[in-house]
């Protein structure tokens, strides 16, 4: 574990009086580098110049969202260009198998949380978020974004696909292509990328104990983050929050297109940057999604 000289030079200037028996070093972040110390506190270090923008963004989104979700979040304990720090936050990644070995009575609770979580973060007053500075989020999408995306997966992908799976993307694209598909929405807070590795479970308890990473958060569709939820746990599962997130029957149809779309931006990411591991980024995701205009109930 070779951790930068320079990390635990500015981890020792700004804690002097801690005594460091443990680091954990994790580089796997596109944005941070991040050093754990003694499992007590998350140091977190930018990469480059745009990760010091994104941390940046960041600590204006967590500030609102303190205010308006009642899970746990990071609350940065101090921030420099650069850099931020906060304390740990105790849990385990919540897999789909995790929680459908839960309990019926567990399960609801965990799935009222995600649901309540996503609620709170969807209704912050679009007017508290302008005047925060939070700008759109790096995952909003236009119908002209899913379209150009087509395009790339055809040209990029489809020398390496089956005559099957060039079938299955034609068909998801084909209700953007037509217009069958309604893209339009008002812009919300969202998340952008809540997979299971950001939201933290609490075995004892049997509940979420956190959720951290809001470096994706900004202004956009809440499908969005309905779409991650369907990648992490399957339509079974997100079905039961509506009773928590009632505008979920507006965003399903848009949530079921967009979970569609993300192992193939990621499948091209990783031709892009020749990065084997973001082509296998979508490896062990649920694959349960019902077609558009299915009905919830």
């Amino acid at each position: 574990m070779n951790i930068p000289s320079s990390y635990l030079e500015k981890i020792r200037a700004i804690y002097p009086n801690i005594s460091v028996k443990h680091l954990d070093f994790n580089q796997d972040g596109m944005v941070n580098d991040v050093v754990i110390v003694n499992h007590e506190m998350v140091c977190r270090f930018a990469k480059d110049d745009w990760g010091k923008q994104v941390l940046s963004h960041e600590a204006k989104v967590l500030e609102v969202v303190q205010k308006y979700v009642e899970l746990r979040v990071p609350h940065f304990e101090h921030l420099e260009e650069g850099f931020a720090s906060y304390r740990f936050i105790q849990g385990e990644p919540l897999s789909r198998n995790i929680l459908l070995k839960l309990s019926e009575a567990s399960q609801a609770r965990i799935i009222s949380q995600l649901a309540r979580f996503h609620l709170q973060l969807h209704s912050i007053p679009y007017e508290i978020l302008v005047n925060a500075g939070i700008s759109f989020s790096g995952a909003k999408r236009s119908r002209e974004d899913w379209l150009q995306l087509y395009d790339q997966v055809k040209e990029t992908l489809f020398p390496h696909l089956w005559r099957h799976q060039q079938t299955w993307i034609h068909e998801l694209f084909a209700p953007v292509i037509t217009g069958e598909l309604d893209l339009s929405y008002t812009p919300v807070l969202i998340d952008g990328d809540k997979a299971v590795y950001h939201i933290l479970f609490d075995p004892i308890s049997e509940s979420i104990s956190g959720l951290i990473d809001f470096g994706t958060a900004g202004l956009g569709d809440a499908a969005c983050d309905i779409a991650v939820q369907l990648s992490n746990y399957g339509e079974s599962i997100v079905r039961r929050m509506e009773s928590d997130y009632p505008m979920l029957p507006d965003v399903i149809d848009r949530a079921r297109f967009w979970v569609g779309t993300l192992e193939l931006q990621w499948a091209l990411a990783g031709v892009k940057f020749n990065h084997i591991s973001l082509s296998l980024a979508h490896i062990g995701l649920a694959r349960e999604v019902q077609p558009l205009g299915t009905r919830l109930s």
